[in-house]
């Protein structure tokens, strides 16, 4: 099978985190990288690969993804995959994978990396995570990337 449309959708409110990431991957995917507020539903059909990114705010996901997801049809065997930034040392694409399965997706690949953040309590020490992601973050973000290519042209 051949990779040829690929699209990531990401959230990335505060500092951009998830968008460093989205932009990474989106390099060596060859994919069209926008924002949960630039895409309808109906503009998934015709990719091959999904990606759905989000940092993580209150313990989950953005709520424009979630509702983004929560009004796609049925993807039955869609190949998807997910990424989250966090301030906290916690893989929450889990949580992401699971809503997207309710959907069919075919979830190929999960990856997490911390990010700075700086709101509520981390507020008080001037954030956490000072310079996250950071070069290696985004080295390995490719490195996945390159990995979900070899599972969807795995014959």
């Amino acid at each position: 099978m051949v990779l040829t449309e690929v699209l990531i959708i990401y959230s990335s409110i505060h500092h951009q985190n998830t968008e460093k990431i989205a932009i990474a991957m989106g390099e060596v995917l060859n994919a069209k990288t926008v924002k949960t507020t630039d895409v309808k539903p109906e503009d998934l059909s015709k990719f091959d690969l999904i990606g759905f990114g989000s940092g993580i705010y209150a313990m989950r996901a953005d709520d424009g993804l979630l509702h983004l997801i929560e009004n796609l049809p049925q993807m039955t065997g869609k190949k998807a995959f997910v990424f989250t930034t966090s301030g906290m040392g916690i893989a929450f694409s889990g949580s992401l994978a699971k809503t997207l399965r309710k959907k069919e997706f075919d979830v190929i690949g999960k990856f997490d990396c911390r990010g700075f953040v700086d709101w509520g309590p981390f507020r008080l020490v001037r954030g956490v995570n000072k310079g996250k992601p950071d070069d290696s973050d985004i080295a390995m973000a490719k490195e996945f990337a390159k990995e979900l290519i070899r599972k969807f042209t795995k014959p």
